[in-house]
């Protein structure tokens, strides 16, 4: 073998993300690495940590579900087929037709591993290039190591071989050094040990692994880099371990926000995801689930048991025991307890939206409120707007949806059903109880109502009758 792998053109980045394995401990049907941690598939959580380090290419074997791990991943990485599940090592060699004979750093990760970071994956990297290494792997302390690969080292204290579990002798089993199961290697030296090893082990694969023991006979370097942080490496098999993971994500994602100004109550019962941004001095109550792309803005108060997805939340508004969906809230806005704003829907700065008020694709102009009890779908509003309880914008007419729309200053009584197509002009009022189906002029009053009739004596000829 060419002795001169690892000693040059070390700039060249590749990473192989190991997504091919069935999962059968996790009881579904669902593909293993797109069970969710945080709201995001667990291999959309290694892409992106990968993201940072500036690779030059990124292949991802897939097996089994490989159609729907493409559907989550789009074009972020390159896929390869392992269509037989042969082992750790055979899953890389899949990759050869991309990184076979480039020269390089290929760097080697699980799809289930959730929780690594882009920062130890960068000092892993950064070490494994400054010692020049061939590979280096990332290994960990574990007082219980059961069920992991052993980190055998010689008397020099250089990595000699990785043992797996089944294959451990009683006095490997006893070492409490770990292989986590996160590899750099020099990306020749790699493809060609991979042609060598053999399945001759108890599980009868190709373990990744005995590349090292490879490079050591070949005497290349072999070094490790130990992360003082467990947790990170955690790979998730069964739905313990993800619940286990969702518990540590949840809590880190937390921990930063708190740390960047963000006041948390009850950090144990608050769910955020990865991607929300929020800003300096706002303040999220127990029970609350944030998750998305949403972002949320300085002193906003999100109360007990609020919902937001892929939202925007302004300044200073309150969202209270409400769900919020990929919409926007202005500056100063006040929604619920009980609200429901559904997808594409604006609410403008100083709107008020009460108490078991739905929105939907809707836009409300400043300073107008639905205070409760309303359903507002398919409709435009414009400002100082005010909707009176149990109005309803009749939007469907059992094929199509239609608009409808109540300008500046128009009021509109309770128990109002406006059937769109329907416009209220600006200025105009909507008399209680009515029911609206032509369009209502500027300052004009509309009532749409039967008029009143009191039958004099009825109530005492009903009960005659029943008798």
């Amino acid at each position: 073998m060419d002795k001169d792998f690892g000693g040059k053109s070390m700039s060249n980045r590749y990473a192989v993300i190991l997504a091919a394995g069935i999962g059968s401990r996790m009881k579904s049907k669902l593909y293993k690495v797109l069970h969710r941690v945080c709201d995001k598939p667990m291999v959309q959580h290694v892409i992106d940590q990968l993201k940072p380090l500036n690779l030059n290419d990124t292949i991802t074997v897939v097996g089994y579900g490989a159609e729907s791990v493409k559907e989550q991943l789009q074009d972020q990485t390159n896929y390869v087929i392992q269509e037989k599940q042969l082992g750790t090592g055979h899953a890389v060699q899949m990759a050869a037709s991309y990184l076979e004979n480039k020269r390089g750093t290929t760097l080697v990760v699980c799809g289930d591993t959730p929780l690594l970071t882009s920062e130890t994956l960068q000092q892993l990297m950064a070490h494994h290039e400054k010692e020049q290494a061939h590979v280096t792997v990332l290994t960990a302390i574990l007082n219980d190591s059961s069920g992991y690969g052993r980190i055998v080292r010689n008397s020099q204290g250089e990595v000699e071989k990785i043992v797996e579990d089944k294959d451990a002798s009683e006095e490997e089993k006893l070492i409490k050094e770990i292989n986590t199961g996160v590899y750099c290697f020099d990306n020749e030296l790699l493809f060609n040990a991979l042609k060598r090893i053999t399945n001759d082990n108890a599980q009868g694969e190709y373990y990744l692994p005995d590349v090292l023991t490879i490079a050591k006979e070949d005497n290349y370097k072999v070094m490790a880099y130990s992360t003082d942080n467990f947790e990170e490496t955690l790979g998730v098999n069964d739905r313990v371990a993800l619940a286990q993971a969702e518990k540590i994500m949840q809590k880190r994602i937390n921990e930063v926000h708190m740390r960047n100004g963000v006041t948390i109550i009850d950090p144990e019962n608050t769910y955020i995801g990865s991607d929300v941004q929020i800003a300096q001095d706002v303040i999220i109550e127990p029970g609350s689930k944030i998750t998305g792309n949403t972002v949320i803005n300085s002193f906003a108060h999100i109360g007990l048991n609020s919902e937001i997805d892929n939202s925007v939340i302004g300044e200073y508004s309150v969202i209270k025991q409400s769900v919020v969906v990929n919409s926007t809230v202005g500056d100063h806005v006040h929604v619920g307890p009980f609200a429901h704003i559904r997808p594409d829907s604006e609410l403008k700065n100083h709107v008020k939206i009460g108490n078991f008020v739905e929105v939907k694709k809707s836009v409300i102009d400043e300073h107008s409120k639905a205070s409760h009890l309303t359903y507002l779908g398919d409709a435009e509003l414009g400002k100082n707007v005010n909707i009176g309880c149990g109005t309803i914008t009749v939007n469907y007419d059992g094929a199509k949806k239609h608009k409808t729309v109540i300008e500046d200053d128009a009021f509109i009584g309770c128990n109002s059903n406006l059937v769109a197509p329907v416009t209220i002009k600006k200025g105009a009022y909507v008399a209680a109880g009515s029911t609206i189906t032509k369009d209502v002029p500027e300052k004009a009053l509309s009532i749409a109502r039967a008029r009143q009739e009191n039958k004099e004596g009825y109530v005492e000829k009903l009960n005659r009758h029943k008798k």
